[in-house]
């Protein structure tokens, strides 16, 4: 009898094991599914959007190829393009205002963070601060460069009024100028990005511990001790986040140059994006427009791999 209760005890367990492991898969499998049907709006969309053109460009980038003609007027090429990158000196040019450009990036950060800790201290109505900063960022590109045209203007623009009234009878031609209009744009570009990293860094401030200040304060810390010893340490996941995002968003430069210079005067001002939309609908050079592309894509990918190893030297988790 002990038997028989004993066997129908296993079976009675075995059956509730297998239940129990039945609801369970049929609860990670809906877990699971749910999951994927919310990512798969962005993993669709980052395919068919990002991924897929990639390789089509890395295809079309071995190849002299006018788009306009359809795909059986591709020849391959080889690697031409990309030796021809290296001897177009627009395109040199346009690598090196990137540069200046990315240089751009820790200025921006710099008046951004001195800003914020500004704000965070010692004035009132920080909401309207925040506000009236971070209204350049959300402007129209467009209505942004057709002001600064105006701004700008050699002859009777409000800045070279300024400039000749208090004495200076040369002033730079802004725009005009080639030795003058990347630093123009740079000008217009640190204006409008201020805002961005202002908000970013305000939130960061607002979640350093006030007990690491207090404790500087009992030990007689100044002012500057604490801002460097704890307002930037506390910062750098932060300053990484809007160093990462400022350099791609350097080299994604193209509706400010479009509207405020077409990349003149003589590519002081053009930039890869801009040069590679030159050749890519202007000059109808698919293959060659592509063949930037890839580089462009090789060179972010290089100096964020950069950022990435070297991040772990100064920022602060």
């Amino acid at each position: 009898m002990d038997v028989a209760e004993n066997e129908a005890t296993t079976a009675y367990q075995s059956n509730t094991q297998k239940q129990q492991l039945g609801r369970f898969k049929s609860t990670k499998f809906k877990e699971n599914f749910a999951g994927y049907m919310f990512v798969a709006p962005m993993l669709i969309g980052t395919t068919v959007l990002i991924i897929i053109p990639i390789f089509i460009a890395l295809a079309v980038s071995f190849t002299d190829w006018v788009f306009i003609s359809g795909f059986q007027s591709a020849d391959f090429v080889g690697l031409e393009n990309f030796r021809n990158m290296v001897q177009d000196e627009p395109f040199i040019q346009s690598v090196v205002n990137n540069i200046w450009l990315i240089l751009a990036v820790p200025l921006t950060m710099v008046l951004s963070l001195v800003l914020a800790v500004v704000i965070n201290k010692n004035v009132y109505f920080k909401g309207f601060f925040k506000v009236i900063y971070f209204m350049p960022y959300i402007s129209s590109i467009v209505a942004i460069a057709i002001v600064f045209q105006l701004l700008f203007h050699p002859s009777y623009g409000p800045i070279n009024e300024f400039l000749m009234s208090i004495g200076i009878d040369n002033p730079p031609k802004w725009l005009a100028d080639s030795d003058w209009a990347l630093v123009s744009v740079i000008i217009i570009t640190v204006w409008t990005s201020i805002g961005f990293n202002l908000i970013i860094y305000l939130a960061g401030l607002q979640n350093i511990p006030a007990d690491l200040y207090e404790a500087a304060e009992m030990d007689g810390a100044s002012a500057w001790v604490k801002f460097k010893n704890i307002t930037v340490p506390m910062l750098s996941p932060t300053t990484f986040f809007l160093l990462i995002t400022g350099i791609i968003y350097s080299f994604k430069s193209f509706e400010l140059i479009v509207v405020l210079t077409e990349g003149g005067p003589g590519y002081s001002t053009s930039v890869i994006v801009y040069y590679l939309y030159e050749q890519a609908f202007e000059n109808l050079k698919s293959g060659y427009a592509s063949a930037i592309a890839i580089t462009l894509l090789g060179m972010l990918l290089v100096i964020t791999a950069i950022q990435w190893i070297g991040q772990k030297k100064w920022v602060n988790y």
